[in-house]
């Protein structure tokens, strides 16, 4: 298989790189063994960015290695150390490189040298507890975790910069004659389907310096993909005139030049958007007897159907300088043109979206929460941290997420999605979940999801009973009284139900087994 040396359509999977993390960090030093929460930030991924260089001239690079990955953002660390930001990958483009995605959808048309496009943006770096330590939350005892990079597929597309394309059928000289008049030096051969990658060459007519692009050839059918087809058709769409080159000495049995043209024209007008560009003729080959007197029969015709006609012979030179200068005198008027029009005025409307930033929707499956906020800080979240989860409901809490899900009609126990279908988190719906103040749970713990933990329970119940305990009891006694109530009798308070208060208490003692 032959190893090809121009590409110029490709399918790129690019992937930005991934936020690190944030840290949770106390500080500690001598004689301050609690000194305040000091965990860093964590990095930004690196960014994959399209770059128009002019002296790449193909996308062969992307052709043998089609997946391109950013680096990604460090973790964060103690001592307010943040983590190392990811580098970017730049990849760099011809001049010329249309960016779509796989559906067609056009994302960007790269044209000029060091214009870029940032196609692939790196995840946000989590926060470290210094960063989310506030009044009401002096010693956070979590982080938020960065955020994966965008990663998608695009197609890379070249259409060829130039100001002249020649077109014409295969074997017509369009090699020949990009040869004659710049010092490209493109195959030529005497069979049809020579060239099969576009080629530039730079022309010089007095003051003027312009390109030529010599596209492959075009045959009937070419607009519905026949031959080359839209391969040939894509690179004349960004020049500014088309040169006609008809072969007048072809051996092919009833073809004649004026039949070659109408058949050209036709291929272009439909494939489309070629209707305003100016057209002049070479007939070719003329060096030849037979195909100086056919140049010599259809002339004429041409010119009367209003097409600037110029007999050339690539070979040996002949009519190619009026040729150069035709080109030169419409490349120029072209280029005046572009000068004196008048910048758009650029105007940006932002993507209209709720006043809140979200949407709420019922589905079989729940109720769907969607927008960007809450599912980015779902994705900073660390679900196996109570207290990192009990941030998270105050985020979505103070977002109004709970408020429409009430007013809509949610109850609880419902579940709720928050994010696309297929990678939604899913929750249980529990409203009034708002801590309001600073969290006095242990660190990682959260007081309003004590519930779901045991010893959390156990905690509570002893700090409930502690207001009700004797003068002399401590804490290790209420504990020991509500763990085995049968061993350790009644708390104090239940005492003094008995008419003898002081008797029932001796009676009680007796009976102790640790006595």
């Amino acid at each position: 298989m032959a190893v090809p040396t121009f590409v110029d359509r490709v399918t790129l999977h690019v992937a930005a790189g991934r936020g690190g993390n944030g840290v949770a960090s106390v500080h500690r030093e001598k004689f301050k063994p609690l000194g305040g929460p000091d965990g860093g930030n964590g990095g930004p991924g690196g960014s994959v960015i399209l770059r128009v260089d002019p002296d790449v001239t193909t996308l062969l690079d992307y052709h043998h290695s089609s997946k391109r990955q950013a680096e990604h953002g460090g973790h964060g660390a103690g001592d307010r150390r943040n983590g190392s930001h990811g580098a970017d990958m730049i990849l760099r483009v011809p001049d010329g490189t249309v960016v779509k995605l796989r559906n067609g959808e056009v994302l960007a048309d790269l044209v000029g040298a060091g214009t870029e496009l940032v196609i692939a943006e790196g995840g946000r770096g989590g926060l470290g507890n210094a960063a989310l330590a506030s009044k009401s939350r002096k010693a956070p005892g979590f982080a938020l975790l960065g955020e994966p990079g965008e990663e998608l597929d695009v197609v890379l597309e070249l259409k060829v910069v130039a100001d002249v394309g020649l077109v014409g059928f295969p074997s017509a000289g369009k090699s020949s004659l990009i040869a004659s008049i710049s010092r490209a030096r493109p195959k030529i051969a005497d069979y049809p389907f020579t060239t099969l990658v576009p080629n530039l060459g730079v022309v010089t007519a007095g003051d003027v310096v312009f390109t030529v692009a010599d596209v492959p050839g075009l045959i009937e059918g070419a607009a519905e993909g026949r031959g080359l087809g839209h391969d040939f058709l894509r690179h004349i769409e960004r020049c500014a005139a088309l040169v006609h080159v008809l072969d007048t000495a072809t051996m092919e049995p009833g073809r004649n030049p004026a039949d070659d043209l109408a058949v050209i024209e036709d291929e272009l007008r439909r494939y489309g958007g070629l209707e305003d560009r100016p057209r002049l003729v070479a007939l070719n080959k003329v060096d030849v007897p037979d195909g100086r007197g056919i140049a010599d029969m259809v002339v004429e015709e041409l010119r009367a159907a209003g097409h600037r006609v110029f007999p050339i012979s690539a070979v040996s030179g002949e009519g190619t300088r009026e040729l150069i200068f035709a080109m030169a005198e419409i490349v120029q008027e072209a280029r005046k043109a572009r000068e004196a029009e008048i910048p758009a005025r650029v105007v940006v409307r932002p993507k209209a979206v709720d006043d809140d930033g979200f949407t709420v929707t019922r589905t079989g499956a729940g109720w769907r929460v969607r927008g960007r906020k809450p599912e980015r800080w779902v994705r900073q979240t660390d679900f196996s941290n109570d207290e990192a989860v009990g941030y998270l409901a105050d985020r979505l809490n103070r977002l109004g997420v709970e408020t429409r899900l009430v007013q809509l009609g949610a109850e609880e126990g419902d579940a709720v999605l928050i994010g696309p279908t297929e990678d939604a988190v899913v929750f249980d719906f529990k409203p009034g979940i708002d801590a309001g103040a600073e969290n006095l749970s242990r660190r990682g713990e959260d007081a309003r999801f004590a519930e779901d933990r045991p010893a959390a329970q156990r905690r509570r119940e002893i700090q409930e009973k502690l207001g009700e305990r004797a003068e002399n009891e401590t804490r290790a006694d209420v504990a020991r009284r509500i763990d085995r109530p049968e061993v350790y009798g009644p708390t104090s308070y239940e005492i003094g139900s008995a008419e003898d208060p002081d008797v029932e208490q001796e009676a009680w003692l007796e009976d102790d087994p640790g006595e």
